[in-house]
């Protein structure tokens, strides 16, 4: 019985860390996804605010409600910001992720070409020594023919 070829194991492996990371990138996928519909809720909550000032347009507001109008506005502005940064943090990572993922699949399919290569050769091995076989019993054949004329 023939001996395992120790590429199935390195295959086996290699899947496994193409799964992985799939995982991993699905999950890095769906994290920045999230992140970004906190960015975009915070700015629909901006836009909502400054919307509620522009309704107030031509009413006698006080300079306090002003301020704190102001105060808070710089406050979501400021959110914002931080959200924009965690939002391009997130990609980063997603990008990584991606990365890692198509190393995985590069490297197994590497090796399940390697494995692909050695079963042609194999094939034609057994091919050629089959053929070996074909002609040897042929040549057997023919010089007992001969000398039974």
């Amino acid at each position: 019985m023939a001996k395992p070829d120790p590429l199935h194991t390195v295959l086996k492996l290699a899947v496994e860390a193409e799964e992985q990371a799939a995982l991993q990138l699905k999950a890095a996928q769906m994290e920045c996804q999230r992140r970004k519909s906190q960015l975009q809720a915070l700015q629909e909550y901006r836009l909502d605010y400054m919307k509620q000032l522009d309704a107030q347009q031509g009413q006698s507001i006080g300079a306090s409600y002003y301020q704190q109008f102001h105060r808070f506005v710089r406050q979501v502005d400021d959110a914002i910001g931080q959200q924009l940064a965690v939002v391009a943090e997130a990609d980063k990572q997603r990008g990584y992720r991606q990365q890692h993922w198509l190393e995985k699949q590069q490297k197994r399919k590497a090796v399940e070409m390697l494995l692909e290569k050695k079963a042609l050769q194999a094939e034609a091995k057994a091919a050629k020594q089959e053929q070996k076989l074909i002609d040897e019993f042929a040549s057997q054949h023919f010089f007992r023919r001969k000398l039974k004329h």
